[in-house]
């Protein structure tokens, strides 16, 4: 294609006249121009190849040969709405269902995960008669106006919280307040939804749903302890709600042990409604809704057609489909659990060597690095933290951050990830570290101040150099 040979710096011009500048780019400083893909790589228009660390949608890999192929034969067939009897949604719908308890037995299909979350929402209000909503904090929901109101991490910077969201402690047991030394983190942490719902039932307030996702994501990768879920199910049924599972991020075998990651909270626990997207069509835009038939038949009581234009379509389903078989045949999960054991062992090796490496947590290829300041205080170490994003880019591998302080690297690749490609990482980042750590010490060796530094002249390019940021130096220094 002749947008192919368009140089990037004219591409980056084109899309700085024409798009908006809210929609951003990874790498802003030096935004990378993707023109091909495969499997868990990428390549830009110089044909390098980058390890791609961070792509979730692209579940089984990028441009996954069965995946591509299911879609273009559907296409030359037929691509319709939802109106017209095809087996591709009801075959499809069936397939789900046996991955997930039977409670869940009524499906919904749409094009975004921002779309299932907000029926989802629908369903939830429409079922109690309830408006309310349980939150954690730092959730992000989806880009909807009705999500963007139950999402903490994008409210507080618009029109801040709604009357009738209310949110409760991210279940963080590294930095939150019920940490690993606590006796039981997981009631500690329910009983603070418990109090949420108490306090706003006290408000005369009516609670439709806890909204979660099953692993949070944007809140820092986060591994809520183990009985956490089903104490807030019980509290929120017990206030007339619904509780809502957010797979988006997480679903589809990513977590290793278990097909979705609710599931990590036991055979019995089974949520009210379950969302997915994302890698639910390796890219293609797919999203589903599975929820029980008592909350399906009170949605339809209203007598209001439930249709959406492309959701569960021919090609769709067939893409569905197809994502389904790959991960079957391929052993996806299986190879999820054990790459993602072995990630997570080789980075628990480089805590052991690194300060700044605070907490390594996961399942499967679903992981955090929670990188800090200090041992005691675990502050987050964000500038550090984006200056190793940005020198792993300059070695061709792309990982970014996250949590409320973008100091957690997060590991979300293809489920095609190998072990010789985590390898390669960690070393990478040991590599880095080491670099940075070796520059400190000659500098501390100088015992050089904040203050004093600009009168040194012949040592301020050693410790004032781009590939040493002055603020992991100076809080070296300081220690």
């Amino acid at each position: 294609m002749a947008a192919d040979r368009r140089p990037k710096g004219a591409t980056l011009d084109l899309r700085r006249r024409l798009l908006s500048s809210s929609c951003r780019l990874f790498f802003p400083e030096d935004p990378v121009k993707i023109i091909r893909s495969q499997g868990q790589y990428l390549y830009d228009e110089q044909g390098r190849e980058f390890l791609d660390c961070i792509n979730n949608v692209a579940h089984v890999g990028h441009c996954h040969p069965t995946v591509v192929q299911a879609a273009h034969e559907q296409n030359l067939m037929l691509n319709t709405n939802s109106r017209y009897l095809h087996d591709n949604i009801v075959d499809y719908a069936q397939r789900l269902s046996e991955t997930l308890p039977e409670e869940l037995s009524v499906f919904y299909f749409l094009n975004s995960g921002s779309e299932a979350n907000d029926l989802a929402l629908r369903l939830a209000r429409q079922c109690t008669g309830h408006q309310d909503v349980v939150v954690l904090d730092h959730a992000y929901h989806g880009h909807l106006s009705s999500l963007i109101d139950i999402s903490p991490y994008k409210f507080r910077a618009l029109d801040g919280q709604k009357e009738w969201v209310h949110v409760a402690p991210l279940p963080d047991t590294y930095r939150g307040p019920y940490r690993e030394d606590h006796p039981n983190p997981a009631e500690a942490y329910a009983s603070e939804v418990k109090q949420v719902i108490s306090i706003a039932q006290e408000k005369g307030r009516k609670l439709a749903a806890f909204f979660a996702e099953s692993l949070p994501s944007v809140g820092g990768q986060i591994i809520p302890p183990a009985g956490y879920f089903s104490q807030v199910a019980e509290h929120i049924r017990k206030a007339g709600g619904l509780f809502v599972a957010d797979e988006i991020q997480v679903g589809f075998g990513r977590v290793g042990k278990h097909f979705w990651a609710f599931q990590l909270e036991g055979e019995n626990f089974v949520p009210d409604i379950v969302t997915m997207g994302k890698c639910i069509g390796n890219g293609h835009p797919v999203a589903c809704v599975a929820t029980t038939q008592a909350v399906s038949r009170a949605f339809e009581a209203t007598g209001v057609e439930y249709f959406n234009t492309f959701g569960g379509n021919p090609v769709s389903c067939a893409v569905g489909l197809a994502v389904l078989d790959v991960l079957k045949t391929e052993q996806l999960q299986a190879h999820a659990a054990n790459v993602g054991s072995f990630l997570m062992e080789h980075l628990n090796q480089q805590k052991a060597k690194h300060p700044i490496i605070g907490d390594v947590r996961g399942s499967g290829l679903f992981i955090g690095v929670d990188l800090i300041k200090d041992e005691t205080l675990r502050t987050p170490a964000t500038e550090e933290a984006e200056y190793l994003v940005s020198r792993l880019k300059e070695n061709y591998i792309l990982l970014s951050t996250d949590g409320p302080g973008r100091n957690v690297l997060k590991f979300k690749p293809p489920m095609c990830f190998s072990l010789d490609n985590a390898q390669h990482v960690v070393a990478k980042i040991d590599d880095i570290l080491t670099d940075m750590e070796e520059k400190v010490r000659s500098c501390k060796t100088l015992k050089i101040q904040p203050n004093s530094v600009k009168h040194l002249s012949g040592k301020r390019d050693l410790c004032l150099s781009p590939e040493i940021p002055q603020y992991f130096n100076f809080h070296l220094l300081d220690n």
